[in-house]
């Protein structure tokens, strides 16, 4: 179960103004520069979003840094949102390219901890030969590590561009505090810190969702 929270900023300066806080290093393991690495993510679906339906999303994520391209992929399931806390079933495998292809995610059912039945009831009555890509999220993203209570946070700053396939696009500007392990309270709470001691606000969409949004809005392009 993935347990993160999200914190919307007006302006990419506002957001990374963080950095220069000085309670920063008190929670922060490592305070040197980072660099900065290219995340492309596309979501896949059925003509008819057959796993937006069942509350699912399929995404092809590829990294690139001065290391390299990698190259991931993701099924997200189910889950809840309460005040930028989302909280949902994730599966991650590593792949060759940027192809959607699922194949891996069967035999990853017979090893994961979670239920069996979940894959099932994800892939039941999908069509994934019939998968098209639904939009593109193209991020920037400085990754910290933070410490706090008996937690460890992963913090990413995320800055970049959604784009629908309709053309249609609107700005990513936003912390993702991501728990790595711990107690989801000490992620709550160091939230609550950092939405006190800046501009950040709770946001309950996920940029999947955003982008959606934006294929279903019938109005000018952003």
């Amino acid at each position: 179960m993935e347990s993160e929270v999200k914190l919307a900023f007006d302006t990419k300066e506002e957001l990374f103004s963080i950095i220069d806080n000085e309670w920063f290093a008190d929670y922060c393991l490592d305070t040197s520069p980072k660099e900065a690495v290219k995340i492309t993510n596309t979501y896949y679906d059925t003509p008819d979003r057959a796993f937006m339906k069942k509350g699912g999303s399929v995404r092809v994520r590829v990294y690139e840094s001065e290391d390299g391209k990698r190259y991931e992929q993701t099924v997200k399931y189910g889950g809840s949102v309460t005040e930028g806390l989302h909280q949902r079933y994730e599966w991650n495998v590593d792949i060759s390219s940027d192809k959607c292809d699922l194949s891996k995610f069967r035999k990853m059912a017979e090893e994961a901890d979670d239920p069996t039945d979940l894959f099932n009831e994800i892939f039941e009555d999908i069509d994934t030969d019939k998968l098209v890509p639904l939009c593109s999220i193209s991020i920037e993203r400085t990754t910290y590590m933070f410490g706090f209570g008996d937690s460890m946070m992963e913090v990413c700053f995320d800055y970049g561009i959604i784009e629908g396939s309709n053309g249609k696009k609107d700005v990513v500007c936003e912390l993702e505090i991501e728990l790595e392990s711990g107690d989801v309270v000490d992620l709550k709470d160091m939230a609550q810190f950092i939405i006190d001691n800046t501009s950040g606000k709770p946001y309950n969409k996920s940029k999947f969702q955003r982008a959606v949004a934006l294929l279903d809005d019938e109005g000018s392009n952003n």
